[in-house]
Parts: C-alpha cells; sequence; structure tokens
C-alpha cells in the first residue's frame, strides 16, 4: 500500500506549511546528540561521558562533571566555510553551563544560563574571518559546581564542502499526529537544523518526501491504528527516524472525542443565567458562526456540596430574558442546525470542591439533571480560584492523591459512560493552572504558598482521552515563561502562539517525576480570548490573533517565539464572550470566519 494516495498531501501533493530550510546550510558538527557516545568530541581531564538519561531527544546526552580547576571543557573542531554566517544551538541541563565558538577569525562568541532545571536551550552566532577554514565549538561547566548535560548540540551555516561535511541530520522530534476524520489525519513535528527535506513513513512503507514540516494524509480506513514516523534528510544523507507515534481512525462520522465538531469551530460563552454590562443575548439570537456555546453558568448552592444548579437571568436584572420553554426550544434549533450546546460549571464566582465522595455523587447527579432537563451535548469545566487546590507534596500529575481532583476526574468519567461517545467535554482553565505548571507545579510561585500552579495538569491528563477541547484563558493572567525560556505577556500574537505550542508540544513539569506533561491533539485544542477591551485583561487585536493562527497552523507571520511544529489541524478560537462579541459589533467571530472562509 503507498504511503499517501492521489492528493493525499495538501497544497496539491506538497506537505503542508513551513518555508525549507536554505539549501546550502548544513548542520556541520559530528555527532552533536552524541548518539555514537563520544565520536568526534575531545573532552578535558577525562571529563565527559555519553550517557541514557536524561537526554533532551534521541537515546544519548553528554554528562561533564568539572573536578578541581577543571571545568569539563568538550570540544570539536568543525571545517567551515570563510565569511559566512553561522549560528551554534545546544540544550543543556545544569548551572552555570557555557556554549561558544573559538577561533572564528571575527569575534569568538559564548553564552551560558546560570538557573538549573529543565532543559534550556542556548543560541549564539558568529561570522567567520576571510581566510577561516576551522572553528573550535565547545561546551563547558564551572569550577566547583556539580556535573552538567548537554544534548543536540547544532553548527548551522553553509556547507564548506570540506572531508567529512556535512553530517546527516539529527531524528526529528515532536511529531504528532491526529485523526481529523474517519479516513484524514494531520501529522507535523519540529523543524530540524540542517535538514533540507523530510520522509514520512506510515506503517514502515515507502516513504514521501517534501519540504515542509506537516502533512495531510487521506485515504486512510475508518476504525484503524496507523503507526507513522518521519526522517530528516540533507546532502550528507538521511537520519534516524524519529519515535513512533500511533493514531487511531474513528469509526466514522467525525473525530475521537469530537462528534459533530467542525474542522475548525468557534467556542463562546452565553450569559444566560447573569446580566452584566455586556447586556443579555437570547438562544435564538446567537448568531450561526457559533459552533459550541457554553451556558454560563451552572452554579453550586455551597463551596464543597457537589449541588449544582442552572436557572436563566431574573427578568429584574434581564428585561429580554426569554422563558424556559422558549429557551429549551431555541437549544433545539442550534442543535437541528449541527451546533453543541453545554453546561459550563464554575466560573469567576462558582468555586465547587469535590473534597467527600458524597459531593462527588451529588456533582453527577445534579449535572445530570441540569443536562437531561435542557437537552445538553455536554459539560465544560470552567473552576477557578481554590476549586482545584494542590496538596502539599501532591507533585505527580499522573498520580493525584489530592481528593478535590480525584473526584472531579472521577465524576466527569461517569458523566461521559453515562451519556457515551456523544459527551463533549471541554475545559477552560487559566494559564496560571496549566502553563504555569512548567515553573511551579506542587509547589507554587511564593515559597509553596500557593499550590494551585498547574493544577489542572492532572486533570487534564486523566482526561485526555475523553477531552473534546482544552481551550485556555489565555488572558487574565501575568506575564508566563514559554518553552523558549523567556517570559511572554498577554494581548500579542507571541503570547497566543508560544503558550498553545506548549499544549501542543508537552512541556516540562516543574517537580515532577514524570518530567514533561505529554502533548495534546491539535484538534483537542483551542485559543481562549476576550471578545472585547471590556470583556477581560489581554484583549488581542484581530490582527494578532490572525498572526496567531498563521503561525501555529502554517509556520508563517511568526514572530520572535519559534515554534515545535506546524498544527493546521488546531481545532479553532474560544471566547468570553458571545455577549460581548455583540457588544463589540460581532468583531471577534466575524474575523474567524473570514480566516476560515466561513459565512457564518
Amino acid at each position: 500500500m503507498s504511503l499517501l494516495t492521489a492528493g493525499a498531501l495538501a497544497l496539491a501533493g506538497l506537505l503542508t506549511a513551513g518555508p525549507p530550510a536554505a539549501a546550502a546550510d548544513a548542520d556541520l558538527v559530528r555527532n552533536g546528540g552524541f548518539e555514537t557516545g563520544l565520536d568526534g568530541w575531545s573532552c578535558s581531564g577525562g571529563s565527559g561521558a555519553a550517557v541514557g538519561t536524561p537526554v533532551h531527544s534521541g537515546t544519548s546526552a553528554l554528562r561533564a562533571t568539572p573536578a578541581g580547576q577543571d571545568n569539563a571543557r568538550c570540544s570539536q573542531s568543525v571545517t567551515v566555510k570563510p565569511d559566512s554566517t553561522y549560528t551554534l544551538a545546544a540544550w543543556v541541563q545544569g548551572a552555570y553551563v557555557y556554549l561558544g565558538a573559538s577561533g572564528t577569525g571575527t569575534t569568538d562568541v559564548s553564552t551560558w544560563t546560570q538557573t538549573p532545571g529543565t532543559w534550556k536551550q542556548l543560541t549564539t552566532s558568529f561570522r567567520t574571518g576571510p581566510a577561516t577554514t576551522s572553528v573550535t565549538v565547545f561546551t563547558h561547566g564551572w569550577y566547583g559546581q556539580p556535573a552538567h548535560l548537554t544534548d543536540d548540540l547544532t553548527l548551522v551555516g553553509p556547507d564548506p564542502g570540506g572531508p567529512g561535511q556535512p553530517q546527516p541530520p539529527a531524528a526529528p522530534t515532536g511529531l504528532t499526529a491526529s485523526a481529523t476524520s474517519s479516513t484524514e489525519a494531520a501529522l507535523s513535528w519540529a523543524a530540524t537544523a540542517g535538514a533540507t527535506s523530510y520522509k514520512l513513513y506510515r506503517d514502515g512503507a515507502a516513504p514521501q518526501s517534501g519540504a515542509a514540516t506537516s502533512a495531510t494524509v487521506t485515504g486512510l480506513t475508518a476504525s484503524t491504528t496507523y503507526t507513522f514516523q518521519v526522517s530528516a534528510v540533507n546532502a550528507a544523507g538521511e537520519s534516524p527516524r524519529s519515535t513512533p507515534v500511533s493514531l487511531t481512525t474513528p469509526s466514522g462520522g467525525g473525530t475521537p472525542g469530537h462528534p459533530g465538531l467542525p474542522a475548525h469551530a468557534l467556542v463562546g460563552y452565553l450569559h444566560s443565567s447573569f446580566a452584566n454590562g455586556s447586556g443579555y443575548v437570547r438562544m435564538a439570537d446567537v448568531p450561526a458562526s457559533w459552533d459550541v456555546v457554553n451556558l454560563a453558568f451552572g452554579e453550586p448552592t455551597s463551596v464543597t456540596s457537589g449541588d449544582i444548579r442552572f436557572q436563566l437571568c431574573p427578568v429584574t436584572e434581564c428585561p429580554n430574558v426569554e422563558s424556559p420553554a422558549e429557551f429549551k426550544a431555541a437549544i433545539k434549533a442550534r442543535q437541528a442546525a449541527g451546533k453543541k450546546v453545554l453546561i459550563s460549571i464554575g466560573g469567576q464566582n462558582g468555586q465547587v470542591q469535590l473534597a467527600s465522595t458524597a459531593a462527588r455523587d451529588t456533582f453527577v447527579s445534579s449535572v445530570s439533571r441540569i443536562i437531561d432537563e435542557y437537552g445538553l451535548d455536554g459539560l465544560d469545566i470552567d473552576f477557578e480560584g481554590h476549586s482545584l487546590s494542590l496538596a502539599t507534596g501532591d507533585t505527580d500529575f499522573r498520580a493525584p492523591t489530592t481528593p478535590v481532583i480525584v473526584n472531579l476526574i472521577s465524576a466527569v468519567k461517569t458523566l461521559k459512560a453515562r451519556y457515551g461517545q456523544g459527551f463533549v467535554l471541554t475545559m477552560a482553565p487559566e494559564t496560571f493552572f496549566v502553563q504555569l505548571g512548567h515553573q511551579y507545579y506542587g509547589s507554587g510561585p511564593w515559597g509553596g504558598q500557593d499550590p494551585r500552579a498547574g493544577a489542572y495538569l492532572p486533570v487534564i491528563h486523566a482526561l485526555r482521552e475523553d477531552l473534546t477541547l482544552l481551550h485556555v484563558q489565555d488572558y487574565n493572567s501575568g506575564p508566563v515563561m514559554g518553552l523558549d525560556g523567556q517570559y511572554h505577556s498577554m494581548g500579542g500574537a507571541d503570547f497566543h502562539i508560544a503558550m498553545t505550542d506548549m499544549l501542543l508540544t508537552g512541556f516540562p513539569v516543574a517537580g515532577n517525576t514524570a518530567r514533561v506533561f505529554p502533548p495534546l491533539r491539535p484538534d483537542q485544542v483551542a485559543i481562549g480570548l476576550p471578545a472585547t477591551t471590556d470583556a477581560g485583561n489581554g484583549h488581542t487585536a484581530p490582527a494578532e490573533v490572525t498572526k496567531a493562527l498563521d503561525c501555529l497552523t502554517k509556520k508563517t507571520n511568526c514572530g520572535t517565539y519559534r515554534t515545535h511544529g506546524t498544527w493546521p489541524a488546531l481545532r479553532g478560537l474560544m471566547t468570553w464572550s458571545v455577549n460581548w462579541d455583540r457588544f463589540g459589533g460581532w468583531e471577534f467571530s466575524r474575523n474567524f470566519d473570514r480566516y476560515y472562509g466561513r459565512t457564518g
């Protein structure tokens, strides 16, 4: 069976998105991933060794230990082209780790990190002198410091054509695969330094080549498991294949966990139970642009009861509120048009703590009553505040012990089992409860005083196979560190790109023995934004929203943040709220429709 049927690749048979690496550039470092031990490297005082764990990618990394007056310097002489620009990069772990190049013929360069902990990427660049044909690249630690680690060291620039140059690229990383239908899958991976093209393998079959970092594969069979790998290629040859990734296509009629949702969906919250400055919007007046409408909010009778109630806004607050019968009829009309309507639990004032099994069971029964009464399609979890407090020492997202988290997971699984595969499950945490776990999970950013940082991670992980959409609120948030080690602030494309890249790439979790939170499928992820400047801090102008979508789905229009892949199957956008979007003249939803060529 051929890898891809005719027309299987998007954009007239080409792998989608992402410009190819310049043909003249190559990764000139030999064994930069230390997959063949110290081959090509010289370490001072016998300080270096190849180790199998921890590694940044592949199966090996360099571990070098300073001793006495030795700083554990490991170096390699590399043939280069005169009067040319080169970029030197490596992933390092440890305190006071240096990366540099000497003998450049111009200004020698180095960069360093002093912060121990997770893997960090160091990058610097230089230009060779007019007569320079060789430089020395190196990494070293510092006197009296513990061992440091280096992996995936690259020197990318013009190929001098000298003996032994260039080397084949390293194996690609970050491969993700998601079924966008019963016969189609979307794949993406991180760009590999020095690669000029890639080969995509399906079940080990003859590969299909292309220059981009993503592909759409069609002609698949429903209810079938496929395994994919990708390799990188340059003039010197082909890299090892990436770590395999498998997916199972659904039986038909939609994607896994996404019954009836379009490939790109718009999600909005509808203020159904309360009034604010945005004004009340009747269900029948919600435009067709909205694919998922979350009813805000179902609220608890008390923080710990688990008893959730929902009622329409009182007529004294919302004079134009419809009757319950009209509301239910409008919901059925939306569903007949292929839309989904969910009950959203929580919100700013709706704290829910399922601290006991009794509260868990009450939660299940009361939420079921709401779903049944209004004929809803599922549940949105919008817990904030102290609803998901972590207990001290509960640091492994794979095995939570905190009752409020364990009971929530159990309750949602019970609801999913009760309503079956058609049950739509979404979550809307803030970045504090998700991405900030990269820095503070289980400890809190203030010396352990706030154990909520990253508190959604165990819930998302335990429910990832049931999860339809995760739309993190990229607003009402302070700056958050991305995978590039830089802090990103709300309101611009880079913030949304960095936060979404973390979800789709996976990220190290602070204090966690599992180290990396696994990536979500792109079809499970939407970006959460406020609809107007009145709706929340961090409003993003439509032009910046477009930039974020372009970068994440096409690898174009990117800013300073470099993503680890390209995800054309990214599900879409969420906003707070439908009401505020109407208040703002429907600017948010109209921009979404324009971007995806929809009429609304």
